[in-house]
């Protein structure tokens, strides 16, 4: 069986799938997982609806990403708006913060289909994140969400093949996690240092970088981009002018990761303890 053949099979698969559920409520964040999520909705015949829902946690970029692509799509949607900080488990940041805003974020979603009349919430957990920490995965369990991609058997890898077979420009696009996820496990998430992080990444992207995070540690941001793009960081007039900006939003200490950057780097809490920094 060729590749294609093969690809058409595991789509067809999935959009069967998805249209034995009749109606379903699809979350949606713009990204690789739930883009071709809610297009294999769309190709199904399921009745559906994207829900986005912006909060505090979500970049900016991001929303405004979220909010083209479900036009683009043609997909009937709904924008909500919450704040995880309501709740103070969140807040606190434990290890299982995912749950906490997961938990917030299905029960929405559960209501909103449930007044409306669609009987499932999926969301974009493929294969692969069965193999990471995601407390989200009993927040879905908890609410009884359904995640296709899982139950038909879809990886990253998959995700990313099926999407560009169906030209959707995300197929390659790099994860983007919410800014929480910047902040180490027990310091305690603010709306200050959520802004903070979002404006200093924003930064960075407009100039040329694009591997990257910045993760919070209160006074000090720490900088972690890919291998090929540290090299450029240390450019004398590059390196001041990062420097001056993160200042100027509130930073005192300013460090670039020589390990590079790496997804889910929080997950593991060694690495904040032998990860070398170099000092800007």
């Amino acid at each position: 069986m060729s590749d294609i053949s093969r690809g058409s099979s595991k789509l067809d698969h999935l959009t069967d799938l998805i249209g034995s559920m009749e109606s379903v409520v699809v979350a949606f964040s713009g990204g690789v997982d739930s883009t071709f999520l809610l297009k294999a909705a769309l190709l199904s015949k399921a009745k559906c609806i994207a829900v986005i829902a912006v909060s505090p946690t979500m970049p900016k970029h991001d929303q405004i990403n979220a909010m083209e692509m479900v036009k683009t799509l043609g997909a009937d949607h709904v924008l909500i708006e919450r704040s995880e900080l309501e709740s103070p488990d969140f807040v606190k940041n434990p290890v299982d913060r995912c749950f906490y805003c997961k938990d917030q974020l299905f029960g929405k979603l559960k209501e909103i289909a449930l007044s409306a009349g669609y009987r499932f919430v999926l969301d974009g957990s493929n294969l692969d994140d069965l193999d990471d920490w995601r407390p989200g995965r009993k927040a879905a369990l908890k609410h009884g969400v359904r995640s296709p991609l899982i139950e038909a058997g879809l990886g990253k890898e998959d995700v990313r093949r099926l999407s560009e077979e169906l030209k959707l420009p995300t197929w390659n696009k790099p994860s983007s996690p919410c800014l929480s996820s910047r902040f180490p496990y027990g310091t305690a998430i603010t709306l200050e240092g959520l802004r903070q992080v979002d404006a200093a990444e924003s930064f960075l992207r407009t100039m040329g970088f694009a591997e990257l995070r910045v993760r919070y540690h209160e006074e000090s941001a720490r900088i972690e981009l890919g291998e090929a793009e540290i090299p450029r960081m240390l450019d004398d007039s590059i390196r001041t002018e990062v420097n001056t900006y993160m200042k100027s939003i509130g930073f005192k200490y300013i460090s670039l990761d020589l390990e590079g950057f790496r997804s889910g780097r929080l997950n593991n809490q060694d690495i904040l303890i032998k990860g070398e920094l170099l000092s800007l």
